[in-house]
């Protein structure tokens, strides 16, 4: 452990048919492959620089030769039954090692920035927790000093209602409400970037 502060992001293995299932049903397979995998470089280049430890869990198994340099990334598996469930074992995971800050975000933010995250940091030095909503009604960030098991029990991962049933957990704490940002799951998610052109034209 080099810092007190641990940066998490959850990736899915790019894998062709393996990602993006709903832009896929619209731009194709080949293509949504493309767009995750310009996803986690962006996702890559943000996280590379931070001053924090940093930390890749693959959906399904740790990749050595990839865009996930070793020297700079912790590389761990997920395991559970469900997203929460693995999340909360990676946050349980940086704890136990000493961290004494933790975030996680996720590789599918193409608006992602260093700006964001280190103002997640920051803000927890006087909040219990810092979360970033997305537009669809999930959220792209978490942050906590120690673990609230309960924010991690969500009915329905996946629907537009995960952001306000993790906000009814954390009622009772002191909670820093980051700016909310686009992720990408459909084809009109990607129109406002010029990175994604020429796979909605």
């Amino acid at each position: 452990m080099n810092n007190k502060n641990l940066i998490i992001t959850f990736t899915r293995n790019p894998e062709l048919g393996k990602v993006k299932s709903r832009l896929a049903k619209s731009i194709g397979e080949v293509s949504a492959l493309e767009v995750y995998k310009i996803l986690l470089k962006h996702t890559e280049n943000v996280l590379r620089n931070l001053n924090c430890d940093k930390a890749v869990y693959y959906s399904v198994k740790i990749r050595e030769n990839d865009i996930w340099n070793p020297d700079i990334y912790q590389k761990y598996q997920q395991f559970g039954d469900d997203l929460g469930e693995r999340m909360q074992n990676a946050f349980i995971n940086g704890f136990k090692k000493g961290y004494e800050k933790i975030i996680i975000v996720g590789s599918d933010l193409y608006d992602l920035n260093q700006e964001i995250i280190n103002k997640a940091f920051q803000k927890l030095d006087d909040h219990d927790n810092v979360i970033g909503p997305a537009e669809d009604g999930g959220y792209y960030l978490l942050g906590m000093k120690t673990l609230h098991p309960s924010v991690f029990k969500i009915e329905n991962w996946g629907t537009e209602t995960v952001y306000q049933q993790t906000i009814s957990k954390l009622i009772n704490n002191n909670v820093y409400v980051l700016e909310t940002l686009n992720d990408i799951d459909y084809v009109e998610d990607l129109k406002p970037y010029e990175a994604f052109k020429s796979y909605i034209e």
